[in-house]
């Protein structure tokens, strides 16, 4: 089977009994790496009739989701770059409309449906607004996937009550949905689908399978001849083959390349002269360098000797370089350009003279509350630079951080990483391994629940809460709640236990973002940030938080005891009164 994905596809438009044809559709195949990581994208839209200009936004919204959605951050989910490209086509539309005769009149100006599918890896992923229609044939019938935005005021009268450019906003629904080999999607325009049976479709698409072409012109002619007066659009696209393995076409896949071996002082290596060893450990070897040609400084990172025969590590060694090249922060670790060719599997990375997070701890076991302040808006800083690419890093902790000579902070390790739009090359979308320190992880990552922004926050929030008292808020007993059970008997530990100078409101501050459920945490990292400065009023309040707020199932649990032991007392007086 090819490693690539690959389908066939049918298309078929004509005006019909109207004047022009006001629909638009498309279909863009890439080549090479963007077929894997962004994957094959069919879109529809089909102009209203009591616009002019219509026709004119279904080219333009077709042809922008074409060119822009191959434009955004290879990073990006399906979902969130679609989304953001057919939201920027509806302002655009909408102000082109605002700016025209049509201001006042918006039915008359620049608006269409829209309608697109995106098959990524095993998985199609359909945006959809307005009442175009995509189906899916399975056996003797066709599968209407998506909902018609049309409000009815009659049998006799109807309107759109959804189209790409009526508003400033738009909604779209959004459906993902696995795929196999043989899989058929068809989109249609209400020229078509009104005027046939989903019955016929899909023996029309059967029967011709060897010429979907052909089958596309046949419906779009069963339509016209039952009375259809409107534009006439078909697309019809096969699954011919899928991606062997789950991240198939990742460009930061395994290479033919052997890893490197232990490194030496001393020693020449593609045209590094090594120095000392760094950093040692069982996931890698990392070596002081010097670049023979230039003399800069630089450090080598290889992969551990012990695990080069793991096929899953290498993966996620070679994605490291790939992840870090997709982000631009002064607090990540950046790679260097890699100018020469390379005999075997390392990365160069920039080097930085200082020290880990966790030495700096051992050297500054009281540290003023500014300096951690200033520390943790740095590692801040650099994980919204992964979330804003949607990543989430999983493995946050002061080994993973360095500190330079200047007090920059920069974040390191890119071993754990969840990138989202290479989670979606995976049938099952992400992998449910705990790649990151337990002490610092999350717990809905024991409970199987993933990650999120939140989760990142929750280790930053026990490196800050570590770094103020020495300690950690949980304790270790974290790790050993995977059951929620044991998650509800685990008790924050004010950081005023350990270090009495802490404010009140700071503490309240470190205890929102290592809240063990992740929905109470805060929204944003800039919350956390802005709390840890200025006192949140509601956190000024030293009055004893109650026992239900602070602990409902053992409130009720209280209460029941006392229920019972009423009830007992109240059946012991009976008793004794009956005596």
């Amino acid at each position: 089977m090819p490693a690539q994905l690959q389908i066939s596809v049918g298309q078929y438009s004509d005006k019909g009994r109207k004047v022009i044809n006001q629909d638009f559709h498309g279909v863009l195949v890439p080549d090479g790496p963007l077929l894997g990581m962004k994957g094959i994208a069919v879109v529809l839209a089909d102009g209203i009739s009591s616009s002019a200009v219509s026709q004119v936004a279904s080219e333009s919204a077709v042809k922008s989701f074409l060119t822009d959605y191959y434009c955004t951050s290879e990073t990006w989910s399906v979902k969130t770059s679609a989304q953001r490209v057919i939201a920027a086509t509806n302002s655009w539309l909408h102000a082109q409309t605002r700016q025209s005769r049509f201001r006042y009149d918006p039915d008359k100006g620049y608006v269409c449906t829209f309608s697109a599918v995106v098959f990524k890896g095993n998985g199609a992923h359909l945006f959809h607004i307005g009442d175009a229609r995509i189906y899916r044939i399975s056996g003797a019938s066709a599968e209407q996937l998506t909902e018609d935005h049309r409000v009815y005021v009659s049998p006799e009268q109807s309107y759109l009550g959804r189209g790409l450019g009526v508003n400033p906003q738009v909604e779209i629904d959004y459906l993902n949905c696995e795929i196999d080999r043989g899989d058929v999607f068809l989109l249609t325009t209400d020229g078509v689908h009104e005027f046939i049976t989903p019955r016929f479709m899909a023996a029309t698409v059967q029967n011709n399978a060897d010429d979907l072409d052909r089958a596309a012109r046949l419906l779009a002619e069963e339509a016209y001849g039952n009375g259809s007066d409107d534009n006439l659009t078909v697309q019809i696209v096969r699954i011919d083959a899928l991606p062997q393995g789950s991240n198939a076409d990742l460009p930061a896949r395994i290479s033919a390349l052997p890893p490197a071996p232990l490194l030496e002082a001393r020693m020449i290596f593609d045209g590094y002269r090594i120095v000392r060893e760094i950093h040692a450990s069982s996931r890698s070897h990392i070596y002081l360098a010097e670049d023979v040609e230039s003399g800069d400084r630089v450090a080598l990172k290889t992969p551990s000797i012990d695990l080069r025969d793991d096929a899953d590590y290498l993966r996620r060694f070679m994605t490291e370089e790939w992840i870090a090249r997709r982000i631009d922060s002064p607090h990540v670790l950046k790679p260097l350009p890699q100018s020469r060719r390379r005999s075997h599997l390392y990365v160069a990375m920039e080097y930085v003279d200082g020290q880990t997070l966790t030495q700096w701890m051992i050297d500054h076991p009281k540290p003023d509350l500014e300096e951690v302040r200033v520390i943790v808006e740095q590692i801040a800083a650099g994980l919204r630079a992964f979330h804003r690419k949607e990543m989430l890093h999983q493995d946050l902790r002061p080994q993973n951080i360095l500190i330079d000579r200047t007090g920059t902070v920069k974040i390191i390790d890119f071993g754990s990483v969840r990138v989202a739009g290479v989670a979606e090359l995976s049938r099952h979308g992400q992998d449910n391994d705990i790649l990151g320190t337990v002490q610092y992880t999350a717990p809905e990552y024991f409970t199987g629940q993933g990650g999120s922004p939140q989760a990142d926050q929750f280790s930053l929030g026990v490196i800050a809460y570590q770094m103020l008292t020495g300690h950690l808020p949980y304790g270790a007993r974290l790790a050993q709640a995977k059951e929620k059970y044991r998650k509800s008997r685990l008790r924050y530990v004010s950081a005023a236990e350990h270090n009495p100078v802490i404010p009140v409101w700071v503490d309240r501050a470190l205890q929102r973002a290592v809240n063990l459920d992740q929905a109470k945490r805060y929204e944003s990292l800039s919350e956390f940030l802005f709390d840890l400065r200025h006192p949140n009023a509601r956190y000024l309040d030293t009055r004893p938080v109650p026992l239900m707020a602070r602990n409902p199932l053992l409130f009720w649990k209280c209460l029941s005891l006392l229920l019972a032991l009423v009830i007992v007392l109240l059946l012991a007086r009976l008793r004794g009164v009956g005596l």
